[in-house]
């Protein structure tokens, strides 16, 4: 059994903790000057870090921030969430100029016992998506102890994530990280039934992973977004100039032989908000029934598509929510979303979502209370549900025993 320890089975006092975090939040300039937007990515870091700084551990915090193609720039400096932390935790957080080299290997060592330094945005080297070891080697130069609580970035064979763990003996997953496996792995093993899977978003092929390993576990699929539109015209109706593209018909089309086949319902749209354009607000009309105008384009479930939709989550034990049922940024093409995350909250079910834009709508619809379980993964969250190997989480393993 390969065995991957929790930071709480770790001996931190007076060790240098490299912490991967996944600081990789929104940022807003005002008056020439950046700060952060939404610090829900910071918060979900405080419970591993107070912990490691409660145990007199050094922390050294590590993430990327956007893409700035492995070279240093200023607008993704990790500055504003540096500030933003140092507010959090009541304590100055030392942010510094490269997260290699000597300056920040100095810091590491003058480091007492409960501090905390940043290092500047990793991927401000091209090493680190490379996953290079030589990387990795000047990584693990300041560190004692290896924690990682980036759940979203355990897909990546980084070098922060898959070859530094590897080199570092001592090496554990934070709390962040345990949550997410102690509510999605009953997922992938046998949740609770009956399951219904809800699934929404732009692409089939994005999705197919997960449908596919839930075909003989769950009991009802709900699809609703860009994506229903494959599936209505895999089964002949129009939709008109909606988003959809031949080839996630034909993913669809498969799905829908495989669902039939083992017995799995399909609960898709029967009418929709359509538009003639997604800057227009003022020509939106609802459809009276599942085919969509040739002229229109589809942005939104209708009232008749949110009560089915309802209808299916009557007596369900286990749902899994991954993705908006329309272009819910726009607040006129919101409603669907913002009710179907009023439907799921009303349920007795254990209710879990995959992160990204359905976390984002809950929020929104002020429901978030109501959910059992929300993750931080994304990607990384549909890849872990698929039954994928994680290179992030593989390099975590510390031993094999009998």
């Amino acid at each position: 059994m390969k065995e991957i320890l929790g930071v709480q089975d770790l001996d931190l006092k007076g060790k240098r903790v490299f912490l991967r975090v996944d600081f990789n939040v929104p940022l807003k300039e005002s008056n020439g000057e950046w700060s952060v937007a939404d610090d829900t990515r910071i918060q979900g870091a405080l419970p591993c870090l107070e912990y490691i700084m409660s145990q007199g551990g050094r922390c050294v915090l590590a993430s990327h921030l956007g893409r700035p193609k492995g070279k240093p720039n200023p607008k993704y400096s990790l500055e504003p969430v540096a500030r933003a932390l140092s507010e959090k935790i009541g304590k100055d957080v030392i942010l510094t100029d490269d997260c290699i080299g000597d300056g920040a290997r100095g810091l590491s060592h003058r480091l007492r016992n409960g501090e905390v330094m940043l290092l500047e945005n990793l991927r401000f080297h091209e090493e680190e998506e490379a996953n290079s070891p030589d990387f990795a080697a000047r990584l693990a130069e300041l560190c004692d102890v290896y924690v990682t609580d980036a759940f979203g970035s355990l897909h990546r064979a980084h070098a922060s994530t898959s070859a530094l763990p590897r080199s570092v003996a001592v090496r554990g997953i934070g709390q962040l990280v345990q949550k997410e496996l102690q509510y999605l792995e009953p997922l992938r093993s046998g949740p609770a039934r009956p399951f219904v899977l809800i699934m929404g978003g732009a692409k089939v092929s994005d999705k197919i992973g997960v449908l596919e390993q839930f075909m003989p576990k769950v009991d009802r699929v709900i699809i609703g977004g860009a994506m229903a539109y494959a599936f209505l015209r895999a089964m002949g109706y129009g939709v008109g100039r909606s988003f959809c593209q031949d080839d996630q018909v034909k993913l669809a089309a498969r799905l829908l032989k495989s669902a039939e086949a083992r017995g799995v319902q399909v609960v898709l749209p029967v009418d929709h908000v359509v538009t003639p354009s997604l800057d227009n607000t003022v020509g939106v009309s609802t459809t009276e029934n599942v085919e969509i105008p040739a002229d229109k384009m589809a942005v939104d479930i209708g009232p008749k598509s949110i009560a089915k939709f309802g209808e299916a989550l009557a007596g369900a034990e286990t749902i899994f929510w991954n993705g908006p049922m329309g272009v819910f940024e726009t607040p006129a093409f919101a409603h669907g979303t913002f009710e179907l995350a009023r439907l799921i909250a009303e349920t007795t079910a254990r209710k879990l979502v995959g992160g990204g834009d359905s976390a984002a709508a809950i929020a929104e619809a002020g429901f978030e209370s109501k959910f059992d379980f929300i993750s931080t993964g994304g990607g990384a969250t549909l890849e872990y549900l698929e039954g994928k190997e994680l290179p992030g989480l593989r390099a975590m393993e510390t031993r094999v025993s009998a």
